[in-house]
């Protein structure tokens, strides 16, 4: 009786509606709710198939609640997805669980689960070009439909979908459903078991990285949630893998990655693009910056920011707004970097000032929106790193800004601008080697070994501090986690090389510059336009 019911509860309202033709064609709107929603045949499709998808992965029974069951409630998530040209492609309605309902230790226990960061997605864009793989992507339909959980979760019936004839009854969940806490823990535990028993060996590093060789050739699996990209020195292998993931899952197969975490990715022969040409038109219409004056540098030379207590307050949502959303470009644009970490710090209290210097930035953007980083073919797959301050540039608590950039050949994979935690007494305590020492290890992930790897600071104090094994007066204020550096060269991990300030990468992350010097350390990182970026790499190959 129970699986009686439960038919008829996922298909009730969806049958009430069998007028409208499953072929329709893609909505373009975002249902307000589910009133809104079931009013399109296009949503009622996507609804009516995240049903079936619960039904053939037997995530629920139909039960009675126990005595003192507090079900959890359930909302219907209604999204477009976009392709890289902007144009909605499809559709998606998900069912999801509102998990902020549940109990530690009641409905739920460990909840994290690896997820790749953009750091080593770039590391994997850098290394794929170089080796000249061709990176393709899927993404799997309902992923965290596909796992059983251990506790006792009871949810309501989905809203809209409600049994006119059993409304107190409620779902028990056999699997995961997107929401719960300890979904997305359970999911990567399904696909990791999967990969290992496929032959696959997880890398010790990252732990959303699989290897699998066969031979001389070998295959990357790189994931991301339910997003997977992979890629390999044989084709065969490659069509192999789609079609054993197939088998195992409900997949969709998206081909050649070129639109991912709202990277828009372009790969050919000479290197790989990667770019946010259309999240940055996005943003500047959206806080009506596209009619600006365009701006040849992010940030003027004489710019000096600080509390600015006797200006005029601002909207401080809208400035956050705008902060966040240039914080999410700098995923792929390296060159603002500095500047909007700099007006970040002015996020509790914003004035006029500080919202004239983010607009700025936005005025830069619609003089450079196409810049992205460009991952030559031709590089190689050295390691070196950059490390700068400018020292006690707070106007406010006079503490040092740090600059890192990492290279892998000529790829910048990474990079940092922040303010330190501590007021220093002298740039010798500003030069830091961790992100450096990372990499290094999650290069080893991909079979890649180094010895000494060079770190250029364009401070001779720091150099001799971390060469002298000998510690003078001068270093005796020094916190001892300064000292990791010099830990680490006496261990061989890194190399210090004094690098003249003027070729010095990492002052781009320090310091305002004058427009040729930030075009010359733009340029140096590989921020280039596609045009720009596909004639280098022709050049270079």
């Amino acid at each position: 009786m129970i699986g009686d019911l439960h038919q008829r509860v996922t298909r009730s309202s969806v049958n009430s509606l069998a007028f409208f033709s499953h072929s329709a064609s893609v909505a373009s709107f975002e249902p307000r709710d589910v009133s809104h929603a079931l009013s399109d045949p296009n949503w009622v499709n996507d609804m009516h198939e995240e049903l079936e998808n619960f039904e053939r992965n037997h995530v629920w029974d139909l039960v009675e609640p126990p005595p003192n069951c507090r079900p959890i409630g359930t909302k219907w998530v209604f999204k477009n997805k976009q392709g890289d040209n902007g144009m909605v492609v499809s559709n998606k309605a998900r069912l999801v669980a509102q998990g902020f309902c549940q109990k530690d230790g009641i409905d739920y226990a460990e909840t994290f689960a690896p997820i790749a960061c953009l750091e080593a997605i770039r590391i994997l864009l850098a290394f794929a070009a170089s080796k000249g793989f061709k990176l393709q992507q899927m993404d799997v339909k309902s992923a965290f439909l596909n796992e059983f959980i251990e506790e006792e979760v009871y949810v309501r019936q989905p809203p809209g979908f409600e049994s006119a004839k059993f409304p107190n009854l409620v779902f028990k969940l056999r699997k995961a459903l997107y929401g719960l806490k300890q979904a997305p823990r359970a999911w990567y535990a399904r696909l990791k078991n999967f990969l290992l028993q496929s032959g696959f060996v997880i890398r010790s590093v990252d732990k959303t990285l699989f290897l699998l060789s066969r031979g001389s050739d070998t295959l990357i699996v790189q994931i991301y949630d339910d997003d997977i990209i992979f890629g390999g020195s044989s084709h065969a292998l490659v069509s192999s893998f789609a079609e054993q993931m197939s088998r195992e899952f409900e997949m969709n197969l998206m081909g050649e990655l070129q639109f991912f975490l709202g990277l828009q990715i372009k790969q050919s022969p000479e290197g790989t693009f990667v770019h946010q040409a259309k999240y940055t038109r996005d943003i500047l219409k959206k806080f009506d910056m596209g009619d600006s004056k365009p701006m040849t540098t992010p940030m003027s030379t004489n710019t000096t920011l600080d509390a600015d207590e006797d200006g005029e307050a601002v909207d401080q949502k809208e400035f956050r707004g705008m902060i966040g959303s240039l914080l999410y470009l700098t995923a792929s644009r390296p060159d603002i970097q500095f500047a909007v970490c700099l007006c970040a710090r002015y996020q509790a209290s914003p004035r006029i000032s500080h919202r004239q210097a983010v607009k700025r930035i936005f005025m830069y953007l619609k003089f450079t929106p196409e810049l992205g980083l460009w991952y030559s073919s031709g590089s190689s797959l050295s390691l070196r790193g950059f490390s700068d301050a400018d020292h006690a540039g707070c106007q406010i608590d006079r503490k040092s800004t740090s600059g890192t950039c990492q290279l892998l050949g000529t790829s910048v994979v990474s990079w940092s601008s922040r303010k330190q935690a501590s007021v220093t007494l002298s740039i010798i305590e500003a030069d830091r080697c961790s992100p450096l020492l990372w990499m290094k290890a999650t290069l080893s992930d991909f079979g890649l070994s180094f010895g000494r790897i060079p770190l250029l600071v364009d401070s001779t104090s720091a150099i001799s501090v971390a060469k002298n094994p000998i510690l003078h007066s001068i270093t005796k204020h020094i916190d001892v986690r300064f000292h990791f550096l010099r830990d680490h060269y006496k261990k061989g991990d890194i190399d210090l090389i004094h690098v003249a300030t003027q070729n010095q990468l990492a002052d781009i992350f320090t310091k305002h510059l004058e427009f040729s010097a930030f075009m010359r350390l733009r340029g140096q990182l590989g921020v280039e336009g596609v045009d720009n970026a596909l004639i280098k790499g022709e050049i270079e190959s």
